[in-house]
């Protein structure tokens, strides 16, 4: 198993994982549901060690694929950058997680900002993960590239 076989295995709970935990989220603020929320915790907690595993394995990946024909560099440093973004707010996002799950558990006063300030986080990890997804995606599934990209490649478009 290579870098590029790991990354795949691995990037995709950073990617669903904020999406799943702001759903469950919203579902404990709005039943006021403290074990709700701690799953939600826990989800953004284990996706942020995820992206960890995610951002170890992308550089290896990158060697692997980057003179493949029709990846070209641009694609995978467009890919990189974002998910360089992505990578900082989801750390964030696990660390304001674990403050929340520790809240919560406490029944401190503070509980319930922490919560709100998680809802605020995840939300631009959610928004940053399909931004991060779609642009992984399109290293090797040229069917959901824009038109440009394959310009940029001298490439014909598969349509």
């Amino acid at each position: 198993m290579n870098d590029a076989h790991l990354h795949m295995i691995v990037n995709h709970f950073p990617i669903v994982g904020p999406i799943l935990g702001l759903l469950v989220l919203i579902g404990g603020l709005f039943f006021k549901n403290t074990p709700i929320k701690n799953t939600a915790n826990f989800l953004f907690i284990i996706a942020s060690v995820f992206t960890v595993f995610s951002m170890t394995t992308g550089e290896g990946a990158e060697e692997i694929v980057e003179d493949m024909p029709t990846i070209g560099h641009q694609i995978i440093h467009n890919h990189e950058e974002l998910a360089e973004k992505f990578a900082i707010i989801m750390y964030l996002l696990g660390a304001v997680s674990v403050i929340g799950l520790i809240t919560n558990i406490k029944k401190h006063s503070k509980a319930n900002f922490f919560s709100y300030a998680i809802l605020v986080i995840s939300i631009v990890a959610v928004f940053f993960s399909t931004k991060v997804g779609t642009s992984g995606g399109e290293i090797r599934h040229t069917e959901i590239r824009p038109e440009k990209a394959f310009q940029n490649l001298n490439v014909e478009s598969p349509e």
